[in-house]
């Protein structure tokens, strides 16, 4: 039984690894061709990175503008009545101006995105490569990566930033819609509040986070898409794979920034 153990956890260590590896990989083809892609007269497509950038981005907005706003009225609602017994309801104005521009508004992007997306660009690829249309890729000379990967880095590493700064707007309505409510506060009041309490690192705190998301939601999508195989139950098997993946790198990316970040 030890050795039974033994054995799997070494296999699934080498095949962490080399998933780390092609990751790495794959980002590293995909800058090339966003930069260097003119030179060579192969340019990563703006129809195929505005395509995505509306399938990322645009139809990701009325979730993210529902989750953030109900995020935010949480955040406020369970402030107020922690602080009220120290008779410091007022405080949560500040905890409200940094938790959400630093931390929840990135969070909350990424897995919307993530959970849509994500599991959008595995299964996508996933399909392309049972139906051995990546092989004819390559066969008719269009490399995968510059076809495929770069469009979905490039509209990730723009819409999900953008995605945050719509979030941390609505989160921060919601919750001076409830203290408001609650403190009987104008929305002017409630703005200049956040306004004197926020930096400009507090938001570039969530925007840099957010692009790091992107980076591991876009490859940990397109890991899983071209490693699968097995038919349709396959294809499911690393649609939701892709999803636990990308979620679980954004919370242990998230512990890291925060770690470093807030020092």
């Amino acid at each position: 039984m030890v050795r039974t153990f033994t054995e799997n956890l070494g296999r699934r260590v080498v095949g962490g690894v080399e998933e780390f590896g092609y990751g790495a990989a794959l980002l590293v083809e995909s800058l090339f061709w966003i930069f260097m892609g003119g030179f060579r007269q192969q340019p990563v497509r703006l129809s195929a990175i505005a395509a995505e950038m509306l399938r990322i981005g645009v139809f990701a907005v009325p979730v993210v503008v529902i989750l953030a706003f109900a995020n935010g009225v949480m955040m406020a609602l369970q402030g107020i009545y922690t602080l009220r017994d120290f008779g410091a309801e007022s405080q949560v104005i500040p905890g409200l101006a940094m938790s959400i521009t630093r931390e929840f508004g990135a969070l909350i992007v990424g897995i919307v995105v993530a959970g849509r997306s994500g599991s959008a660009i595995a299964a996508r690829i996933g399909a392309m490569q049972m139906s051995q249309e990546i092989d004819a890729l390559r066969v008719l000379g269009v490399n995968p990566v510059r076809h495929l990967v770069a469009p979905i880095l490039l509209a990730m590493l723009v819409m999900v930033p953008a995605l945050t700064i719509l979030a941390d707007l609505m989160a921060l309505l919601g919750g001076g819609i409830l203290c408001g409510f609650y403190m009987h506060m104008s929305l002017a009041a409630y703005a200049e509040m956040i306004l004197a309490n926020l930096v400009v690192f507090d938001i570039m705190q969530g925007l840099i986070k957010s692009a790091v998301f992107a980076v591991l939601i876009a490859l940990v999508s397109c890991i899983n898409g071209f490693s699968t195989s097995g038919g349709a139950e396959g294809l499911g098997q690393r649609t939701t794979r892709s999803v636990v993946l990308c979620i679980a790198a954004i919370v242990v990316a998230d512990m890291v920034f925060t770690f470093f970040l807030t020092r």
